[in-house]
């Protein structure tokens, strides 16, 4: 008989709460602290009001991955009937969450396997969702693993930020970058690749971006069964909207959600941000 697996995942996974409440996995929240007060992620403070701080601080939040002691509880309570444990993270390569995870995963008496999603947000609800519904289904932890890695290479994420501002701030670009971007309206477009910020264009209007999303999940879905579309925003429905619109033209796959994304991604991004995120698999021969 199999082992029963269980999964966890942070906060970052950007589910509506009634579809979270209906996946069988365990949240571990990160925090963030703006103006001097730390605010658990999704239960102390919700997106649109951390928005409202967010666009008033003089100062950069802060935001803090989970103590390794809070992943060890986790573990230790959900390990203790003999449950294999497959905790999957928001990418190392912007945060110390997946380290926290691995820290309490050696320290911990149960069976716990961590794995670097390499994506947040809706890219990160991908594995997940696929984990939860293997894990429900009786799937092995080894079936489990194979089946997040095959989603991990088959997604992509897009994100454009609407002000250069809070890439600044965070240190992602310097200042003299930012203010020759300002002043040519420029909108920075990147991707994640292997799990990091990478900037790979620029659009100078919401029609251009469109257009290029539009374009990039074209190629990139040609010849395979779209899966998941997410789309994450930040103060930006409307442009999501024409976005979701825009994608319906070229596919059939109807189930296209659009997320207010998590105060922890939002810090880096600031208001107007809109990301895309899609994964396939190949069409049976």
């Amino acid at each position: 008989m199999n082992k029963k697996v269980k999964i966890v995942t942070d906060s970052t996974v950007d589910l509506p709460k009634e579809e979270l409440e209906k996946l069988n996995a365990t949240i571990v929240p990160l925090s963030v602290t703006i103006n001097g007060k730390s605010y658990v992620d999704g239960v102390d403070i919700s997106s649109k009001e951390f928005v409202q701080l967010l666009v008033k601080s003089e100062e950069i939040p802060q935001s803090s991955q989970p103590s390794v002691g809070s992943f060890l509880e986790v573990y230790d309570e959900l390990g203790s009937d003999g449950s294999q444990i497959i905790s999957i993270h928001m990418t190392s390569g912007m945060s110390g969450t997946y380290t926290s995870a691995k820290t309490a995963a050696d320290m911990s008496s149960s069976d716990v396997t961590v794995v670097d999603s390499k994506y947040i947000s809706s890219a990160l609800s991908f594995q997940v969702k696929e984990a939860c519904a293997l894990a429900e289904s009786g799937a092995t932890a080894t079936e489990i693993l194979e089946r997040i890695e095959k989603v991990k290479n088959n997604t992509s994420l897009y994100i454009m930020v609407d002000t250069l501002e809070y890439l600044v701030k965070g240190g992602r670009i310097g200042r003299g970058k930012a203010l020759v971007g300002s002043l040519l309206k420029i909108k920075p477009v990147a991707s994640l690749q292997d799990g990091v910020y990478t900037p790979i264009s620029k659009v100078r209007t919401y029609v251009q971006l469109i257009k290029f999303l539009k374009n990039k999940f074209e190629e990139e879905t040609a010849g395979k069964i779209v899966k998941g579309i997410g789309i994450a925003q930040v103060e930006a429905k409307e442009l999501a909207q024409q976005l979701k619109a825009a994608l319906k033209e070229k596919t059939d796959f109807n189930d296209i959600t659009i997320v207010d994304t998590t105060p922890i991604i939002s810090t880096h991004t600031g208001p107007g941000a809109v990301a895309l995120m899609y994964y396939t698999d190949d069409k049976l021969t």
